[in-house]
């Protein structure tokens, strides 16, 4: 799977190596092109999952603010709900596609 911004590939990687939550694909560390991340200030905590680590996408010379997110240390509980740990794996939205 791939997940891309205008012909851009972000992430790749085999679909079994994603795990899906609430209708996002994760995509393994491994497989993200961290160079085109930047970590951003944005808070949020999941009431399941813990604190999630925003990151603003490069296109180009503009930057997307808060279009991936990630969760550095996952609440251990979140694991079984999710049948893994998936700690630093990434998700994507808005104009970022994921596609096989």
């Amino acid at each position: 799977m791939k997940a891309t911004l205008n012909g851009t590939v972000i992430a790749e990687a085999p679909k079994d190596d994603l795990i899906s939550i609430e209708g996002n694909w994760y995509f393994p560390p491994s497989s993200v092109k961290s160079e085109l991340l930047e970590k951003s200030p944005t808070p949020y905590t999941c009431p399941w999952k813990g604190v999630c680590q925003y990151f603003s996408v490069k296109d180009g010379d503009t930057l997307l603010q808060d279009r991936a997110f990630s969760y550095p240390e996952p609440y251990p509980t979140s694991f079984d709900r999710v049948g893994k740990d998936y700690s630093n794996y990434v998700a994507f939205w808005k104009e970022v596609k994921v596609t096989e």
